[in-house]
């Protein structure tokens, strides 16, 4: 295998024998062996079940890759295939290094031993020894940070005990491969931050496999996502397009393949004569402005939806309802989306994400919760606009987008008509934020000293 791939897998499967009724099981086993001594042709007595058919696909080191899918599709075995606690019907997996995993809750433990006691044992099935657990027991249990519990049968733990005192051990087991199941999903926020905290520093120089029906959380950690549906392999590439694949195909599932919009005719598009560019109404001018640049509307942007409505501009207007080019961070702006439905409809929702280069969403909302007791209707050839008024925060450098999207329904059970991934691009081109993904105007900051 070459010396950069951490994990390697090839034309992989496992069948699973579904039998119809218990006895079918016992004459599996008994009739094959009898037929065969009389020389008589034998037939089945379960149908086959292909929980992973024909998967392949590498991991280089220091990779992070996000596997996604639905449930059932496949992404538990895929991992304990890759982990050795399942044998393959056909394929393989070649691993290049220790491998740690957090698998279902609690897998490796007993739950009659102690927390402490179960460290071992969970650092023993991970490879370590004796004097590693040793040498490294009071930061186990410092960072499982559950007290009086340590000493007391896992039985009687919650789960996000559970998941605190296992995440603890493969944190300090010094793993060359990392895979995790969801399971960080039971934990309470802070033990979230300090896991996630570990898995980036983690990542500088080790390999994670991160299965997860966040996608946000896939586009934010890995570097690579393969899709996997239904046991087949699907899709593999940037987390970003690869989720946005995904989600496209999960609203069809749910509401049916994506329309193709009739060119009809449709409102003008404003046009964008007596642009104002917002840096001018400042006169500090120094090197800590977040001057944002506003790229063009694409309405040739991927996009899914019954497109029954088709969202037809997208801009972002000063207060005094000015289209802008450039925008500067901190300060007021509309955000305003335009669409025309082709058909009638009722309780329409319109709404919008914004989100960075690596399509992790930054902030976002929608117009149902402010109509919810008024719910807007429309004609056919009606135009619909909605506008959202807010700060604009302060922003990295780099490249950000607008999905806009329009859809009828209610805040959880609704048909998307036109979603529209990257609709306007812009680029924050200098920044003042200290640190974190966004930077939010402060009212007031004070320093004071007493002597």
């Amino acid at each position: 295998m070459c010396s950069d791939i951490a994990i390697k897998v090839e034309n992989l499967g496992k069948c699973y024998a579904i039998y119809e009724q218990p006895r079918d099981r016992l004459k599996q086993f008994l009739l094959p062996r009898l037929n065969k001594l009389l020389n008589k042709q034998s037939k089945k007595y379960y149908r086959e079940f292909w929980a992973l058919n024909n998967v392949s696909f590498e991991v280089k080191k220091g990779e992070t890759l996000g596997i996604i899918g639905r449930n059932g599709s496949g992404k538990s075995t895929l991992l304990q295939l890759i982990c050795g606690t399942l044998t393959p019907t056909r394929g393989g997996v070649v691993t290049h290094g220790r491998i740690a995993a957090l698998l279902e809750l609690g897998s490796g433990f007993n739950p009659e031993f102690t927390g402490r006691e179960n460290v071992y044992l969970n650092g023993v099935i991970l490879g370590l020894s004796r004097t590693e657990i040793d040498s490294r027991l009071d930061d186990i249990i410092q960072f499982a940070d559950i007290g009086e519990f340590v000493d007391q049968p896992v039985k009687t733990y919650s789960s996000g005990m559970v998941v605190r005192l296992a995440f603890a051990v493969i944190a300090h087991v010094n793993a060359d491969i990392l895979v995790i199941d969801e399971a960080l999903a039971v934990g309470d926020a802070f033990f979230t931050q300090k896991c996630m905290r570990f898995l980036r520093s983690f990542m500088q120089q080790g390999t994670v496999i991160f299965v997860s029906h966040d996608t946000a959380s896939v586009r934010s950690l890995c570097n690579k996502a393969i899709w996997i549906d239904q046991g087949k392999f699907i899709d593999i590439g940037t987390p970003k397009a690869v989720c946005e694949r995904y989600l496209e195909a999960f609203f069809e599932s749910i509401q049916g393949s994506s329309g193709t919009i009739e060119k009809k005719t449709k409102p003008e598009l404003s046009i964008l004569q007596t642009i104002k560019d917002q840096r001018q109404d400042f006169i500090n001018a120094s090197n800590f402005r977040n001057d944002i640049r506003l790229f063009q509307f694409n309405p040739d942007a991927l996009s899914f939806g019954k497109k029954e409505a088709e969202i037809i501009e997208v801009n972002f207007l000063d207060t005094e309802n000015h289209p802008l080019s450039w925008i500067v961070g901190g300060e007021q702006v509309v955000l305003r989306i335009r669409a025309v439905a082709y058909v009638a409809m009722q309780s329409i929702i319109m709404g919008f994400y914004i989100k960075d280069r690596l399509g992790q969403i930054l902030f976002g909302d929608n117009t149902c919760l402010n109509y919810i007791d008024n719910p807007q209707s429309c004609f056919e050839n009606n135009e619909i606009t909605a506008e959202f008024r807010f700060q604009m925060p302060r922003l990295s450098a780099g490249d950000y987008s607008v999905c806009p999207a329009i859809a009828h329904g209610s805040q959880h059970e609704h048909i998307h008509q036109h979603w529209v991934h990257d609709a306007l691009m812009f680029r924050s081109e200098s920044t003042s934020i200290a640190t974190g993904l966004i930077g939010l105007p402060m009212t007031s900051i004070l320093l004071k000293i007493k002597s």
